[in-house]
């Protein structure tokens, strides 16, 4: 927790890898949010991806846990970075060393075609799924997090 005990992580894992896929730092997040990311890699990151360029080696995490508000705004909710339940990817790296990224890739061409597919994937096994087309905070990033909602999962 933090100082003021609006942050903390419970059941914090610190991940190095999911599976055989290398993170690009290690990420501290909760367990469910570990479980969930997994569950995203063998379920929609590797078949997105498929053969291309040798497979999914990794994973460009941009964000992690992090104490602070939604959007780094004053005045807002404390994020789900905050909690523990959410961590963002800006790139997959492929076994060639080819990197797909969102900033670069997003909407264009096959590798645009295989992070929307992997956006999309997202959406169901996270809570929330953003990216470029939902604000000018997530250009550079897809962001997922762990948090319920009561109509279902919001993906943008």
């Amino acid at each position: 927790m933090d100082g003021n005990g609006i942050c903390g992580v419970q059941d914090a894992v610190r991940l190095r890898a999911v599976g055989d896929i290398a993170l690009s730092q290690p990420a501290t997040i909760n367990c469910k949010t570990a479980q969930t990311l997994r569950a995203w890699v063998e379920g929609g990151a590797k078949p997105s991806v498929g053969k291309r360029g040798g497979g999914l080696s990794s994973l460009k995490v941009a964000a992690h846990y992090a104490c602070r508000t939604r959007n780094s705004q004053r005045g807002a909710k404390v994020s789900e970075h905050g909690k523990g339940n959410a961590i963002d990817i800006s790139a997959v790296r492929l076994r060639d060393g080819t990197e797909i990224s969102v900033l670069e890739h997003w909407g264009r061409g096959k590798n645009g075609k295989i992070l929307k597919n992997m956006h999309k994937a997202a959406c169901g096994p996270f809570g929330t799924v953003l990216g470029p087309n939902s604000d000018r905070f997530h250009q550079d990033h897809f962001h997922f997090d762990t948090a319920e909602h009561r109509s279902g999962s919001y993906c943008r």
